[in-house]
């Protein structure tokens, strides 16, 4: 592989403002390229978004084998304790094949309405709602659609998806760290909430690519392989004729085709990408929402460069610029023995949140009440501390009479910016992309979190 087509990827990314934490390339089975941007580190989990469900597809494909579900099982047959009693009969033939392939009927994301039905019921807000479009006939992503077939693997299995995938799929590969995020009854999301490691996403594509094979077991069909990253139904473009290139080669179950191989995508930069006729395998987090520019830099940088190695100059730039990866801390000053407390004016955390900032030793003690709430600030660097369960990463500095924080919830693409105004006592909590689950910082820091999408 061509060190200086990933250096170009890496420059392309940069131009385009796409916010990577990390990038995994891994060419002919081996990993030729590996960078983490600091504060983000190899060992760190990260929020995978709706990545999760092409693992969910896959645990679909392991109940199949084991013959406990088939493609033409309906919903309402599996799980009839979450049928309404005035379900319709297009509701009542969707099967199995049409929840995989987002072909239900909707004519667009059922969640937050199913949700705002049946608060505690997913499945019956979901056949709650008209089906404007015969089943199989057209494509719509759903969330909806991920959630049902989650449940519908437990009910045959007996296991929680977590269980059952650590039993059958992460266990067997090796990953002892697969974290999931949850509804308030405590099930899994499937559509979303899955944390694994940059190596596990890419580990995840290489065993799709291997048709199911991790080392010489089998754990996936390479049939359910072959089946889930085929194109089962056309995907279309917006109602104003917009659309990205690789969001309109058409869909599989639960994994999008694309214009060379098939990828998995996840909000704001979380993606994989299977590439069969290079034997490489892609893997990508990030903050942005710029996913098709970096389909476009992987086709036009990166493939040009597969089985056309450089030098080995080359290789060691590339190296050193990988080791060297960063996000910018904030600038500014320690200006030390300086206390501020401030009252926060509301978005990341609620109106009226009192904000104390005292210094120590290379940084600050962030105090939020009336929580409490204590963050550790470094400055120059990044400190952790993990009040709430869940780990949060912060680096701050003085600039005049203004404080600045960034808190990096550092599991998750998500950030808060504090500002904190000390001539007028003031502060401002804002994320640098809200998280879809819940804006509220605090409950992002809990572990487990234990959510549900907002249905406002």
């Amino acid at each position: 592989m061509s060190s200086r087509a990933i250096a170009a990827l890496l420059d392309r990314l940069e131009a385009r403002s796409a916010e990577c934490h990390s990038l995994m390339v891994a060419h002919r089975g081996h990993i030729v390229a590996e960078g983490w941007w600091t504060p983000y580190s190899a060992e760190r989990p990260h929020l995978l978004y709706s990545l999760t469900k092409s693992v969910t597809s896959v645990a679909v494909g392991l109940a199949i084998a084991d013959g406990l579900l088939s493609l033409d099982d309906r919903i309402v047959d599996v799980l009839p304790d979450h049928v309404p009693s005035d379900v319709s009969e297009r509701g009542r033939r969707l099967t199995v094949h049409h929840l995989l392939s987002m072909t239900v009927g909707h004519p667009a994301d059922s969640l937050g309405e199913a949700w705002r039905l049946e608060p505690h019921d997913l499945v019956k807000g979901f056949l709650r709602l008209p089906f404007t479009e015969p089943e199989g006939t057209r494509h719509a992503y759903d969330n909806s659609t991920t959630f049902i077939l989650a449940r519908m693997v437990e009910r045959v299995t007996g296991l929680g998806l977590p269980e059952f995938l650590d039993e059958r799929l992460f266990g067997p590969m090796g990953v002892d760290h697969a974290e999931w995020d949850r509804v308030a009854s405590g099930a899994a999301f499937g559509f979303h909430g899955l944390h694994l490691t940059t190596e596990a996403v890419a580990a995840f594509g290489e065993l799709l690519l291997r048709g199911g094979r991790w080392g010489e077991r089998q754990l996936v069909p390479r049939a359910w392989v072959d089946l889930a990253t085929r194109r089962h139904i056309d995907t279309l473009p917006s109602e104003d004729g917009s659309g990205d290139a690789d969001y309109l080669c058409g869909y599989g179950y639960q994994f999008w085709v694309s214009r060379h191989g098939y990828h998995g995508d996840g909000s704001f930069g979380q993606q994989f990408v299977v590439v069969p006729s290079h034997d490489l395998v892609v893997a990508v987090t990030g903050a942005h929402r710029q996913a098709q520019d970096v389909l476009d830099a992987i086709w036009e940088c990166l493939l040009p460069g597969a089985d056309r190695p450089d030098g080995p100059d080359d290789d060691d730039a590339l190296a050193d610029r990988l080791r060297g990866l960063s996000l910018a801390s904030v600038p500014g000053s320690a200006a030390p023995g300086r206390t501020v407390k401030a009252t926060l004016d509301g978005s990341a955390l609620p109106a009226g949140t009192i904000v104390t900032v005292d210094p120590v030793d290379g940084g600050w003690l962030l105090r939020l009440d009336p929580y409490p709430l204590d963050i550790e600030v470094g400055h120059g660097e990044w400190r952790e501390s993990a009040p709430l369960g869940r780990p949060v990463v912060a680096t701050g500095a003085w600039r005049a009479d203004t404080f600045t924080a960034d808190l990096y919830v550092i599991t998750t693409p998500h950030r808060v910016r504090l500002v904190i105004d000390a001539g007028t006592g003031t502060a401002t909590a804002t994320w640098n992309i809200v998280p879809l689950t819940d804006p509220s910082l605090t409950l992002h820091l809990r572990h487990p979190l234990m959510t549900r999408p907002d249905v406002a």
